[in-house]
Parts: C-alpha cells; sequence; structure tokens
C-alpha cells in the first residue's frame, strides 16, 4: 500500500511518500508556502497520514490539497496507548502530535530508555523509559527564537548574528552562545534525571547540527523522526 506522509511544522512541511518500509519519495518546503503535493501525484496514494502543529490554517490547506487528488488526510492524535509507546501526559491527547510520532520512533529504533531532542522553532526535550513509557519532557525556545526574543524584548541587543564561544567577549556572540548553552544544559540536565547508563540521545531537527558539537552524550543524529513515527502508525492501523 502507498502513503503520503506529512509532517507539518512550524517552519516546513516535510513529505514522504512511502509503500512498507521503503522511501519512495521525499519533499520540504516552507510552511508559508502553498501546499505542494506534486510529487505524490506520480504513485498510486491510497493513505495520507498528517501530523499538523502549525495551525488550524494549515490543516485546513493540506485538506484542500489533498482533496483535489481525492485523498482523505488522517490527522494524527496522541494516543494513550499506540505502537509499544504508554503515554505519560496527564491528558495524553494534548500532547503535541509531532512528540508522539517522534516517541514512537524512538521506541521502534531503540526499544530501550533514551531522550528524545527536536531542535527547531521550539526545543522539544522527551524521555522514554525501559519499558517504553513517556514519562515527560521539556519545551524551551530554539536557538534561533531565544536570540530573536532577546533581541525584541531589549533595546541594546540589536546585533549581529554570533559564533559559538565558551567566553565570549562580544554581545552578538554573547547571545549565540547562550542559547547553545542554555540548549545543551537543558539536555544534560534530563539526560542525569533519566538516570540510565549508556542511554542514546536521539537528535533531530533545523539546529540540531548547532548542538551537536556541544553535547557530550551518547548522541545519534536522527531525521525524519516524526515521518517514520507516521508510517508506524499507519502501519499499526492496518
Amino acid at each position: 500500500m502507498i502513503k503520503l506522509l506529512i509532517d507539518a511544522g512550524n517552519s516546513n512541511i516535510k513529505l514522504a511518500v512511502v509503500a512498507g518500509d521503503r522511501c519512495l519519495s521525499t519533499a520540504i518546503f516552507p510552511t508559508s508556502q502553498p501546499i505542494d503535493l506534486a510529487l505524490a501525484a506520480n504513485f498510486a496514494v491510497q493513505q495520507v497520514y498528517v501530523s499538523n502543529v502549525a495551525g488550524r490554517d494549515v490543516a485546513a490547506r493540506i485538506t484542500d490539497a489533498c482533496a483535489v487528488h481525492h485523498w482523505s488526510p488522517h490527522f494524527i492524535i496522541s494516543q494513550s496507548l499506540q505502537c509499544g509507546v504508554r503515554n505519560g501526559y496527564q491528558q495524553p491527547g494534548q500532547l503535541g502530535c509531532d512528540r508522539w510520532a517522534m516517541l514512537l520512533a524512538a521506541w521502534h529504533r531503540v526499544g530501550g530508555a533514551c531522550l528524545i531532542v527536536s531542535s527547531g522553532t521550539a526545543t522539544t526535550i522527551d524521555a522514554l523509559s525501559v519499558r517504553g513509557e513517556f514519562t515527560g519532557g521539556l519545551i524551551l525556545p530554539g536557538i534561533a527564537l531565544m536570540q530573536s526574543s532577546l533581541r525584541s524584548g531589549t533595546a541594546g541587543l540589536q546585533v549581529a548574528d554570533g559564533h559559538y564561544s565558551s567566553f565570549p567577549c562580544n554581545t552578538s556572540d554573547a547571545l549565540f552562545s547562550g542559547a547553545i548553552q542554555a540548549s545543551c544544559g537543558a539536555i544534560q540536565r534530563q539526560y542525569e534525571l533519566l538516570a540510565v547508563a549508556g542511554a542514546p540521545v536521539l537528535l533531530s531537527g533545523g539546529a540540531a547540527s548547532l548542538l551537536l558539537p556541544h553535547l557530550r552524550l551518547p548522541v545519534q543524529m536522527m531525521d525524519n523522526l516524526v515521518l517514520t513515527g507516521l508510517r508506524l502508525i499507519s502501519q499499526d492501523a492496518e
């Protein structure tokens, strides 16, 4: 069965056409652009699964774009239990569907305790136990958002982009390095709280490469965790 998977994030929309475990085609474009499903038009798509955290307008645009091809998209919602993962959120359905999909993908890959870190517009740091329980997580501003919030909120910090330094000696570098250190500090702290020796940290997102050199942890870079989770959800539904 051929499926179209759509990961609609705050900044970008990622698409993948899959058949079973095989990926047939992929695409990515900014969320602000028109929804372009041309890559899937050449395939006999039978199902569409969507993770959308970009709001109702984007959901409507995706639905309209699918309707052109007579597809009915299935927008996923976080569940209490799915694909071997138990959701520990107080109200499971309120967990971001992208975070849920990433948790399922992580469990499928690791099958044990791990941290799942996604660094984009926001940075999320979620924990899985050795039994596949989502025990909770953090949401903090992404690296770019940390810097822009300081620039917009303080008149004296209207400076250019900086570079990383352990002890910055100019304001640009201080802003960038502060965002890096804050993010890495949160990841390190959550890893200590996870308290499972050797547990991997699965790192993804557009800013992952900025964090990677500064993390002294067993990091595994993983692209497209949300799309992998969508594929697992679609297979589970079968």
